[in-house]
Formats: structure tokens, sequence, C-alpha cells
């Protein structure tokens, strides 16, 4: 038999997630960013159920080139836009949005050929300082882009940096409406975090958001919090869109003083009865999830032991006599009995995020494409 180690995608919670980002923002229109295969949910696995956005935003043209393949004809965006000027020939072909960011992308569209001018989206670096044009480098940038007949609409685009923290998107969203307020073009500004969180605080202070025609949705939409962690965290109707399960393989029985793992970096300090699991680091699963990261085993809660080896993990069994040999585990997600493990629990007692766990998911470890939801408990 296969090992027993797979991943479940849930297209009901993906369809279930749009909606409540869609009530968050009713006046947008709204990106699904499936980017990094669909942060490893898998572009093939998500597409139906995320049909119902607006457009879809990612990195590649290869991925783009797959949503065409599967029959998408709206609009898709490359948030990072060209890296040479032959991707500009993609972009005509595949009728593909794509960012601009900085003056060699302005230079490949003057140096592009075409007879179709292409939709661009001029990003203005607000304060992240990752990618876009300083806001005094930004009218010039869209004088620029706006005398090039390879060009058609320009919309406006700027990337919040603490959107899921106390620091919040003022500053930055004051920034950008200074150096684009009598700029025309539709504006694209809030991510998952702004849209979830930022929303509220301003239904909450009567503070007013700048408007926002394109939203870009992400993390939530595979059903993590964006805030997870934070004092002040918005709470979600967010269902997760990925459960990861396998099962104990082995049950060993130890006594005071005895290790566990790769480096005996943990001593049984009494008589413990423990499980080991199907899943490793080579699967996805983080290294540095050692001794304490919850999961669930049975539907019920339990904790790992010593440290991730590259196949196998170690689970407390202690408090579960009933479950031996062929128990279920579950990583993240949910259990067959519908208990729930939040991802974003997993991902904070690694010491990293969601997207991190999402992303890394081994291609060796199979997946269910089409999962149900199981009932709640």
């Amino acid at each position: 038999m296969p090992r027993p180690i797979q991943a479940l995608i849930h297209p009901e919670a993906l369809r279930h997630n749009l909606a409540v980002l869609r009530q968050s923002a009713p006046d947008a229109r709204l990106w699904a960013v499936v980017k990094a295969n669909a942060y490893g949910h898998g572009i093939e696995h998500v597409f139906a159920a995320l049909a119902g956005a607006d457009g879809f935003a990612l990195l590649d043209i290869e991925e783009a080139r797959r949503l065409r393949t599967l029959g998408w004809r709206g609009p898709i965006l490359l948030l990072e836009g060209v890296f040479e000027l032959r991707d500009l020939e993609a972009c005509s072909r595949l009728d593909l949005w794509h960012t601009v960011h900085c003056e060699a992308q302005i230079d490949m569209l003057a140096a592009h050929k075409t007879h179709v001018p292409q939709r661009v989206f001029l990003k203005v670096n607000s304060g992240m300082n990752r990618l876009g044009f300083a806001p005094h480098q930004a009218r010039a940038a869209w004088t620029r882009l706006n005398a090039l007949p390879q060009v058609d609409e320009i919309s406006l685009m700027t990337h919040f940096s603490d959107a899921d923290g106390p620091l919040g998107i003022g500053d930055q969203a004051m920034a950008f409406e200074a150096a684009t307020s009598d700029l025309p073009g539709e504006r694209c500004l809030s991510n998952s975090a702004a849209v979830l969180r930022h929303k509220l605080h301003a239904r909450q202070s009567g503070q007013s958001l700048p408007a926002s025609d394109w939203v870009r949705t992400g993390i939530a939409l595979y059903g993590s919090a964006p805030d997870f962690g934070q004092p002040d965290a918005v709470p979600t109707e967010l269902q997760a869109a990925m459960s990861l399960r396998s099962q104990v393989i082995a049950v060993q029985h130890l006594q005071a003083g005895d290790t566990v793992g790769y480096g005996s970096s943990f001593v049984a300090q009494r008589p413990m009865r423990i499980g080991i699991v199907a899943c490793g680091y080579a699967d996805g699963y983080p290294r540095n999830c050692g001794t304490g990261t919850p999961l669930l085993v049975d539907g019920q809660p339990s904790r790992t032991i010593g440290r991730v080896s590259m196949d196998m993990l170690a689970v407390d069994l202690s408090e579960l006599p009933t479950s031996g040999q062929g128990a279920e585990v579950t990583l993240w997600g949910y259990a067959s009995s519908g208990a729930l493990l939040p991802i974003d629990a997993v991902a904070q007692a690694g010491g990293t995020v969601a997207y991190e766990l999402m992303c890394a998911l081994a291609t060796r470890v199979p997946v269910l494409a089409d999962a149900a939801l199981p009932e709640a408990p």
C-alpha cells in the first residue's frame, strides 16, 4: 500500500473564503492570487473553486499559460511584471496584464513591437521598499508610460508592509494617495490583511480608507488568518482549504530518562507512550516544529515529541490510550472527525508563517484534489 500521508484540498472551503472576502470588499473587484502554484495547493486543484473571482494574479508566465489552458478568459496579472523583452510577446499572446515597477520595464515596453497595446499596473513604493517607484518618481513614470503606443490603460498599485500588524496602513496609504491623487486609473491597494482587518477597523473608528478598485486576496483564500496571534486580531469565518493527514506507523513505550530522535533533544521525565508518524521535513513539514507543536490524533489534541526527521516525527500518545498503530494524525487542517487544527497554530509553534507550510508541501505527498469538508464534531 502507499505511504499513509495525504494532502486534501477542500474546494468548498475555497468558495466559502472567496465569498467572505467579497463581503469584506463589496465595492471592489477581486484578484485571486495563485502564485507559487496556488500557495502549494495546485492551480489545477483550485481553479474551478476560485473561478468566481474577477481575475487571477501570479508571477510566472507558465502559470498564466496553465490558467488559459484551463479555460480562463478573464484578466491575469503578473505581479512582478516581465523580466526580459520577450516576456512581452507572451503577454500579447496570452493577453496578460502586468506590473511595471522600474524604468527597465518601461524601456522594454518602448522596444516592444505590437499592434495591441497592453494594460499595465504602475507600482508605487509607499514604504515596503521592495518593488516600485518612489512616490516622487511616480508621476514621471506614469508620464512615460502614458506616452507609449504600446500601453493601453494604466492602473496604480502599491503593497502594504504592515496591514497585518499594529503599524497598520495609514502612513503608506497617505503616501500613495499623495503621489497619485490626480493621476487617472484604477487603484489596486489592499491585500488579504487590509481587506479583512482594516475594513473592520475603519468602520469602528469612522476613518475613511483610500478606495481600492481591485483587491489582491492571497493567503486568506486558503484559510489562513493574516493577523493570527495579534492581540487585536480580526475574527474571521475562514475555512481551511488544505488538510495534511498521516497515520501512526509504530508505537514506542518510554521510561523516565529515555530519549527520542536525533540529538536526544527530548528526554522523558516519566513513563510515556509515543507514536511514530509517517511525515517529515521531506514531506514539507518544518524541521523546526519540535517538541510541543500541536497536532491531532484521531481528532484529539496532542503534540510532537523531539526533532522532526526526514520521513518521520513522534507524537505523544500518553493521554490517548485508544489511539495506536494506524491512528489518523492531522498535521494541519481538518481531521476526518471534523476537528480543526489551524495551520496558523502549527506555523506559530514552528516560528514561521502559514505561507511557508503551504508552499513547502512536497511533490511526493499525494493530493486528493476534491475532498469534502467533514462535518463539524
